[in-house]
């Protein structure tokens, strides 16, 4: 299982959100770069990285501070938030970036995501972000009546290699992974998933990669040190 530091991005700053409300936006360390830098020293081979103004702007907002952890870094890095077009997953692709998130887009206009799978292949990845088993958009701001697994078979079905699946009601609370939740899409679908929202310390890690989910994104609970990445790493490496 691979781990995916998370580094969410306002003003070209790292912040955390509670349940995704940007209300609670909080900085957690002083600057981007320095904090992927200390991800890699630790031996992080990935990170994940969300572009929160662009999520609520529609449109990427923030890539010159993803690029430059491209640029000044070895790390391979997963993006979301804003990405809406073909054009926009051009650029980040060709910029350097290893794996495109289409969120909100790939409810509202599946026929992109497909687009994307044929031109970018395994480069495209869709995030499935639930609230009671339904899927929210527009930054969590909007929810659907779509329920998570239907829309996840139906990404598979158009060639998407890799779901981020986050129970939002879960994200940033370190109250622990919905289990059930992540255990029903990974037997749904055949994609890779990537578990995000409520990690909180090694157990949790443990649990997830015993269930044989394909990743798992930490946030807060690196920041707050109730989860030692190194250790979670290790863990991961001699499953």
């Amino acid at each position: 299982m691979i781990i995916l530091p998370a580094i969410d991005v306002i003003d070209g700053k790292p912040v955390r959100l509670y349940k995704g409300d940007f209300s609670t936006a909080m900085q957690v360390a002083e600057d981007v770069l320095t904090t992927a830098k200390e991800f890699e020293k630790t031996g992080c081979k990935w990170i994940h990285m969300v572009d929160l103004d662009g999520s609520l702007a529609k449109k990427p907002v923030n890539a010159d501070t993803f690029i430059s952890v491209v640029k000044n870094t070895g790390l391979k890095v997963e993006l979301g938030g804003g990405i809406r077009t073909m054009k926009d997953i051009e650029f980040y692709v060709s910029s350097g970036i290893s794996r495109v998130i289409l969120g909100s887009v790939a409810l509202n206009n599946p026929r992109l995501v497909s687009d994307a799978v044929r031109e970018f292949g395994e480069a495209v990845a869709v995030g499935i972000d639930a609230n009671g088993g339904y899927v929210a958009t527009e930054g969590w701001t909007e929810k659907s009546e779509v329920y998570f697994t239907d829309l996840a078979k139906e990404m598979e079905q158009v060639g998407v290699k890799t779901i981020i699946f986050t129970d939002i009601s879960k994200d940033g609370t370190l109250a622990g992974p919905n289990l059930e939740q992540l255990n029903e899409i990974n037997n749904a679908v055949s994609c890779n998933i990537i578990a995000s929202g409520g990690i909180t310390d090694i157990g949790d890690i443990i649990e997830l990669r015993n269930n044989k989910l394909y990743g798992a994104i930490c946030g807060k609970s690196i920041y707050h040190k109730s989860l030692d990445l190194r250790e979670a790493l290790e863990v991961c490496k001699n499953a």
